[in-house]
């Protein structure tokens, strides 16, 4: 199980998602994780004002992050724009699981309107349980991805 630095955040479609894993990471998963907003809901946020901040804590503490949106794409796009961030959308479970094997991600986003909170909480454990192989071809395709960043 990662136990890392870990770090959540959402917009006003992710926030209701976001308190309850927050309490599931916390109460059942027994890891520490420091909820970066918002911290009321408010109808007229914007993700990127969420996202950013949690990138930069991600990259900072070589952590991993979790971002909340309706359909998770917002937030996706969002992180995905800084070097360094490798966020995956956790759709299912076997995203989850692949997204950590063979694309190493430090971002998990969650769509908010098309998970139950227990498919949500289940696709956080995988991800959260689940290591980067560390295989020479995913290895590779990373090292071509870090280039296009530059």
């Amino acid at each position: 199980m990662y136990s890392g630095p870990l770090f959540i955040a959402s917009d006003h479609g992710g926030y209701h998602l976001k308190k309850r894993l927050v309490r599931y990471i916390e109460n059942e998963l027994k890891q520490k994780i420091e909820d970066l907003g918002p911290h009321e809901y408010a109808p007229e946020d914007d993700y990127p004002d969420y996202t950013h901040p949690l990138t930069q804590q991600v990259l900072h503490t070589n952590g991993r992050g979790i971002v909340i949106c309706k359909n998770g794409i917002g937030v996706s796009i969002a992180c995905n724009k800084v070097p360094g961030i490798r966020c995956g959308i956790g759709y299912n479970l076997m995203a989850a699981e692949t997204m950590m094997q063979d694309d190493n991600t430090n971002i998990l986003a969650l769509a908010s309107k098309a998970l139950s909170e227990d498919h949500a909480m289940a696709i956080v454990k995988c991800w959260l349980e689940t290591s980067f192989s560390n295989a020479d071809r995913h290895v590779r395709r990373l090292v071509k991805v870090s280039e296009l960043e530059k």
